[in-house]
């Protein structure tokens, strides 16, 4: 196919269509009805431990929470290692990822999930092959905006990738004009690039400013129809790549979210967050005791007030939850820390990537019983991981 004719062509089909990709947005604007204006005067929280992270950002119109709080959590890994922190561009990363989902989803014949979503490996991955960049090297901001804003972007790519998977005869060209087409939004990647007073490459940026192992880092999640302590690919939209996570039990997430924070270790956390006990705004979530729909007006007006009685999940509710698609992979977010409330009940203290508008400038508290219940996977250095489970996960 004709690199212009390819353009052309996706050019129509993006012309044509009416829907602009704003799936983040819808998110954000489905939790607004989730607060209360009293409700941080009702919560004491006391910090336990709360780990060094870099400055709160905001993802914008952006569907990369997993880049940015994947780079968030390389950031922190920076701190812990004794490194000057750096704020790694995650827009690099993201766009990274998506040519790399173009890459399958061409092969599979367009049998692939689209769209902006991603996983923590997903970092890991272009990090590896890639390398990396400061953000202040690649903004993403090509196109006059301060802010990220993907909907037009996100609708060119997918229309160029409808096209070229219709095409009879597939030539290497399409790769070019999907580039070109990213280069054409985000700005194109440099070769070369000076960093106090260095001139380094992605690759030799990565490797001597960043510093990571990849091959360290251990995804987690967990559920009932996999063997427990073995590797298998999570079937979520979002695992493009079909990576292995390790599958532990349920009450194994919170042990080695617990160990790792007390031995020094962030972890990357992906969640459902489209629940009515999930609050941006008063950064709080927890697992109600009365289900929503059974509460009074009253008992759903006060919801974020104060700390409230907890249900106790067990796996096979989890596992119904992930089955019927009332979990569903939402969001990534960054575990930073550990809190109480003032009846002595503990949250985890985590990091998002929506600005700092909400009661905890860009913080929330998540319940323990929440993210058992709500957790999709987790990303941790394998030596935050206690030695007994390494030892069954055979790591």
């Amino acid at each position: 196919m004709n690199w212009n004719k390819s353009l052309v062509l996706a050019a129509s089909l993006f012309a044509a269509s009416l829907q602009v990709v704003k799936a983040q947005d819808n998110l954000i604007n489905a939790l607004k009805t989730n607060q209360n204006d009293n409700s941080k005067a009702g919560f004491t929280f006391t910090e336990i431990i709360n780990l060094k992270n870099t400055s709160i950002k905001n993802q914008g119109s952006s569907g990369t929470c997993w880049s940015y709080s994947g780079n968030s959590f390389l950031e922190s890994e920076m701190i812990r290692m004794g490194k000057e922190p750096v704020e790694i561009s995650q827009i690099f990363s993201a766009r990274n990822t998506y040519l790399g989902k173009a890459k399958n989803y061409v092969r599979l014949h367009g049998g692939l999930s689209l769209g902006e979503g991603g996983q923590f490996h997903d970092v890991l991955n272009a990090f590896r092959h890639y390398g990396a960049l400061p953000q202040t090297e690649y903004t993403g901001l090509h196109y006059g905006s301060d802010k990220n804003n993907f909907g037009e972007m996100t609708n060119m790519l997918d229309a160029m990738l409808a096209t070229f998977v219709k095409s009879k005869t597939l030539t290497p060209n399409w790769e070019k004009a999907y580039t070109a087409a990213m280069d054409s939004y985000l700005g194109e990647v440099p070769k070369n690039f000076q960093y106090k007073g260095k001139s380094y490459t992605p690759r030799t940026f990565a490797d001597q400013v960043i510093g990571i192992n990849p091959d360290e880092y251990v995804g987690i999640a967990s559920v009932t129809d996999q063997p427990y302590y073995n590797k298998f690919v999570l079937l979520i939209p979002d695992n493009w790549s079909f990576d292995n996570f390790y599958n532990v039990q349920i009450n194994d997430l919170t042990d080695i979210i617990d160990n790792a924070l007390n031995n020094g270790y962030t972890v990357a956390w992906a969640t459902d967050v489209s629940e009515k006990s999930f609050s941006w705004k008063n950064g709080v979530a927890y697992v109600p005791a009365k289900p929503f729909e059974q509460m009074t007006p009253q008992e759903q007006q006060e919801m974020f007030v104060g700390p409230k009685p907890e249900a106790k999940i067990t796996a096979e509710q989890r596992q119904t939850a992930f089955d019927n698609y009332q979990t569903t992979d939402d969001h990534g977010m960054h575990i930073v820390g550990l809190a109480k409330d003032q009846t002595g009940k503990e949250y985890y203290i985590v990091k998002n990537s929506w600005g700092v508008t909400n009661d905890y400038k860009g913080y929330l508290y998540v319940t323990k019983e929440f993210v058992r219940y709500k957790t999709t996977s987790l990303l941790v250095h394998k030596d935050g991981i206690q030695k007994g489970l390494k030892s069954k996960m055979k790591i």
